[in-house]
């Protein structure tokens, strides 16, 4: 049976750049050592959107235009801690410039095609969706990613 803990409303935001994503190396967990795309947890105040603009300046001091709604993930386990409600967004226009200090990880321009071919340590469900998120020609994603209580993917459902 799966955990009845809360679930956390989170947003990720992938930032293309040309042939270019800009994502960020975790120092911290969770996901440390994973490369991954900016973003954060819903503030009670807020709707995703706001989020997704909110994390993106804080992180990398970006600001975003053109904001796009491309995928929602529930991920659920059997760990009480591990629930949750991903809104991911796609943006290709931005101004400012990059942070020097980062206190999440370190941020990188990563080619596109090395990205969605695996070739970054990434978390096991963005391995599946980072490609069609990515893909503008794509539907919209939507999916629920099942975790065993050592956060290892066992299931996954495409909706």
């Amino acid at each position: 049976m799966l955990a009845a803990g809360r679930r956390t409303l989170g947003v990720l935001v992938y930032l293309r750049r040309g042939d270019e994503v800009l994502l960020m190396h975790r120092r911290k967990e969770p996901n440390l050592g994973l490369w991954i795309a900016p973003g954060g947890k819903v503030e009670l105040d807020e709707s995703p959107r706001e989020t997704a603009l909110r994390e993106m300046e804080e992180e990398t001091g970006l600001r975003l235009h053109g904001l796009r709604w491309r995928g929602l993930c529930t991920e659920v386990s059997l760990t009480e801690d591990w629930q949750w409600l991903l809104f991911i967004y796609l943006a290709e226009q931005f101004e400012g410039e990059l942070r020097a200090e980062r206190r999440e990880g370190d941020l990188a321009w990563v080619p596109v095609a090395d990205y969605v071919a695996g070739k970054l340590p990434m978390p096991q469900a963005d391995r599946i969706f980072a490609p069609v998120v990515l893909d503008e020609a794509a539907p919209f994603f939507e999916a629920k990613f099942i975790y065993d209580a050592q956060e290892h993917l066992v299931r996954w459902v495409r909706y």
